[in-house]
């Protein structure tokens, strides 16, 4: 018996028990992690890539005032999108006023004056706006006034603060509050396991308030980067961490140790390229500067950038956003909170006997 039992153990396994032997082993989830990360980092580079690497214009809002309709001005607007590929979304005001309130609204990119009377134009960017946009709007409209033959006085209406020469400071900021709202949370995941869902979602709370906080002090009263309305700009860094942190926390009960990998491409792979930051909306391909608006880098930014430029013309929009990412991933956590992986007894624990 013992020599027909050694030689069952003897013979060699089969290919099912080797699959099963592997699929036990460590091997097999260190090789899917691998090839997610070759994925990850070739898919990481593609979307911002895609997204920033030659920025074009589709259509530009742009407000005009004067004799636009007339053949010179006709003629400096055909050019304009000829050079651009692009057309400008024209929206004509009864005065410089009221087409520069519009650009405080966030309504148009530009203002396009022509007077009634003499050659010239006048073409009035908004870096705020977006620098990207401003610049591409500036640098073809003097070629073009020259091709054109229509002198053209470009002006900046609402230039970027010293400290932010190239606008990327409300970018880099709410990049830091996406990243750690996720990496907090995934940190409360594997070193405060045992955190009950409840307690979970009030960490959440605290570590973006402090966080959110700190990253305002640092780029305003430290750096002098940017001059910050100081509550206003903590309290959308701390609402975007911690809708950053509660989507993962979502995920987290729904796909338990993947849950990297949708929070991962929501928010990094698909939401920051097209937020609007680096690059602004209107150079960005039509699906992003859509998409973007509706992600929370998108909001935040936008939230942001009005915040810091435009006081007093803030939109509810990307904080509806922003409060609409929290509150469903807080819903679908707290309906699914029996998948926690996490937690602990809610009862008092039993005396050793």
């Amino acid at each position: 018996m013992s020599e027909l039992s050694h030689g069952a153990h003897g013979r060699p396994p089969s290919r099912a028990e080797r699959w099963a032997d592997f699929r036990r082993s460590p091997f097999l989830p260190a090789i899917v992690l691998t090839l997610i990360l070759a994925a990850a980092a070739g898919l990481f580079a593609g979307s911002y890539t895609y997204a920033m690497a030659r920025p074009t214009p589709h259509t530009v809002p742009t407000a005009v005032v004067g004799a636009y309709d007339q053949e010179r001005g006709r003629r400096f607007v055909d050019g304009m999108e000829k050079a651009l590929n692009a057309s400008l979304e024209l929206s004509a005001y009864g005065g410089r006023g009221a087409a520069e309130q519009a650009v405080d609204d966030q309504k148009v990119f530009a203002v396009l004056d022509v007077p009634p009377a003499g050659n010239a134009v006048a073409l009035d960017v908004s870096s705020a706006s977006g620098a990207s946009v401003a610049q591409v709007l500036g640098e073809t409209a003097v070629k073009v006034g020259g091709a054109t033959g229509v002198p053209v006085t470009v002006r900046d209406l609402k230039p970027l603060q010293e400290g932010d020469p190239r606008g990327l400071a409300i970018f880099n900021i709410s990049l830091a509050a996406v990243i750690i709202g996720f990496v907090g949370a995934i940190q409360l995941s594997v070193h405060a396991r045992a955190l009950n869902p409840l307690e979970r979602i009030a960490f959440t709370v605290a570590y973006a308030l402090l966080g959110g906080f700190v990253i305002a002090a640092v780029v305003d009263w430290m750096l002098g980067a940017l001059r910050l309305p100081f509550v206003e700009s903590w309290l959308i860094l701390a609402l975007t961490m911690f809708a950053s942190g509660m989507v993962f926390s979502m995920f987290n009960t729904l796909f338990g140790r993947w849950a990297m990998l949708p929070t991962w491409g929501l928010m990094i792979l698909l939401g920051n390229p097209s937020s609007g930051g680096a690059v602004s909306w209107p150079l960005l391909p039509s699906p992003l500067g859509v998409i973007g608006r509706w992600l929370p880098p998108g909001a935040s930014v936008n939230a942001q950038h009005t915040a810091v430029y435009f006081a007093g013309h803030q939109h509810a929009f990307p904080f509806l956003v922003l409060a609409g990412w929290a509150v469903v991933s807080c819903a679908v956590f707290w309906f699914w909170r029996h998948r926690h992986p996490g937690g602990r007894p809610a009862g008092p624990a039993h005396a050793a006997s």
